[in-house]
């Protein structure tokens, strides 16, 4: 049966992990796919082969124009706005999607409902609370987006779902211009991508697409202070007729939002006369780990399983059924009364910062490529809870500066070195900082490439140093 996209010539921008499947997808449709690469290394060679065998046309090492006769391109999410290959595009009136808008428009009828995910930091961790909650109610369900079931697979499986739990990315949104969720969360906003994005203001409107044309919750966060808040988003938004905002608080939650009380995670906002009653959820135990910021992560979770008619009970056994991937506030060991955690995932200071409110006397493992990033605010809201730091990687030296200026009390060692093996080594200054009772926590608030291949090799070097301590 022809399809839409039946000898349409469409260019796939990007290799990897979403344009080869991208690619895979318009071909079988019947398109005459084109996929340009700024590559030509050997995974793009033999990514190339893979799909020239199908009879794709691939071109590497020129990114940056447009094929003659493209009638659509489909782009990987990394690949910035500015390219010249997207100038092009708009001269020649090319509309420009991403895999999510191509997931989107590929949806059969009767398609499962998406419930979206996004923020600077928390994602991954909320879509797998999400989807656990939507698993104990019974529901099929699956982790999708930049985790789990690639989206296209999911849309275009033969497998049925009723509902997706979708991560969703600033870049992702940003080139899925008629995705439209049955409800959304934007879980916290703090500068990150700007070189990406080219402002936080237009970071943050990304972030807010996913918004649009809600149909039931637009879930915000009601403790953030960042302008624009989650909030301003929420207002901002296009939505059907009827959809709530609804959000979200580390305390005690008014009308029309979920909360805490006395330990116990309530909801506000999908119970009768909500003015007066609130519905038990779990209590703040039922969460691993119970840090602040992951508590806050299983409130957007339920948030959205209850936009979705997910019982209280369902609720309580997803969140205790989820367990935290591994590098995202990992307790690794405990030697010699001292705790050591991993939170490799912390990769810029939004995220090191909720870690550092986790806990209450810290011995703090920081420092590699700071991708622009500055540390005062950081460092003055963590001061009393520092009980030393041990700093590595290139951007180190920011750190320390910081420290200098607001927390100059605070005995930091300075390890000047930016092989692998310095892991190890900071992890006994660590140790020779840390006095029973306090934890030693890996919480960069910097990329890990200076250093390392990614945040989970980081993460690995550490907990195996933590383990020979205890050796």
């Amino acid at each position: 049966m022809p399809s839409e996209f039946t000898g349409k010539h469409v260019t796939v921008a990007g290799l990897g992990v979403s344009g080869v499947p991208a690619a895979k997808v318009l071909h079988g449709l019947g398109a005459r796919v084109t996929v340009v690469n700024d590559g030509d290394d050997e995974r793009a060679r033999s990514q190339a082969a893979e799909l020239e065998a199908l009879g794709v046309t691939v071109r590497l090492g020129d990114g940056n124009t447009l094929p003659e006769g493209t009638e659509l391109i489909v782009t990987a999410p990394g690949w910035k706005p500015d390219k010249p290959l997207f100038a092009a595009a708009e001269r020649a009136g090319v509309p420009v999607w991403g895999d999510v808008e191509l997931a989107w428009r590929l949806r059969g009828p009767g398609a499962a409902p998406w419930l979206a995910v996004t923020g600077t930091n928390g994602k991954t961790t909320t879509v797998q609370m999400l989807a656990s909650i939507l698993k104990a109610a019974g529901l099929r369900t699956a982790a999708v987006g930049n985790i789990g079931v690639s989206l296209l697979d999911a849309v275009t499986g033969e497998e049925e779902y009723d509902v997706l739990a979708v991560e969703l990315s600033s870049y992702q949104l940003h080139w899925a211009p008629s995705l439209r969720a049955h409800s959304a969360a934007v879980l916290n906003l703090a500068p990150d991508h700007l070189d990406w994005h080219g402002s936080m203001e237009a970071y943050a409107a990304d972030k807010g697409r996913v918004y649009e044309g809600n149909q039931v919750a637009c879930v915000y966060n009601a403790d953030a202070t960042a302008k624009p808040s989650t909030e301003d988003l929420v207002r901002e938004a296009d939505v059907e007729e009827g959809c709530r905002a609804v959000g979200f608080t580390l305390g005690t939650p008014g009308p029309s939002q979920l909360g805490v009380v006395e330990g116990i995670l309530v909801d506000r906002a999908f119970v009768e006369n909500r003015q007066k009653n609130a519905q038990e959820l779990a209590e703040v135990s039922d969460v691993t780990p119970p840090a602040p910021h992951n508590i806050a992560n299983a409130l957007a979770a339920a948030a959205l399983a209850r936009a979705f008619g997910v019982s209280a009970a369902a609720v309580r056994d997803g969140l205790r059924a989820f367990t935290p991937d591994a590098h995202r506030i990992a307790h690794v060991a405990d030697v010699d009364g001292v705790a050591y955690v991993n939170d490799s995932k912390a990769t810029n200071t939004h995220a090191a910062e909720a870690s550092l409110a986790a806990y209450e006397s810290i011995v703090w493992i920081a420092g590699g490529l700071a991708k622009g990033a500055t540390f005062d605010g950081l460092v003055t809201g963590a001061a009393k809870r520092l009980r030393g730091a041990v700093l590595i990687g290139a951007d180190r030296a920011l750190i320390r500066e910081a420290l200098a200026r607001h927390a100059p009390e605070v005995p930091v060692v300075d390890l000047d070195r930016t092989d692998t093996g310095a892991m190890l080594q900071a992890v006994q200054e660590a140790r020779r900082l840390a006095r029973p009772g306090d934890t030693v926590l890996l919480a960069p608030a910097c990329a890990s490439m200076d250093m390392f291949t990614n945040y989970n090799k980081r993460g690995d070097a550490f907990a195996e140093a933590v383990r020979e301590l205890g050796a």
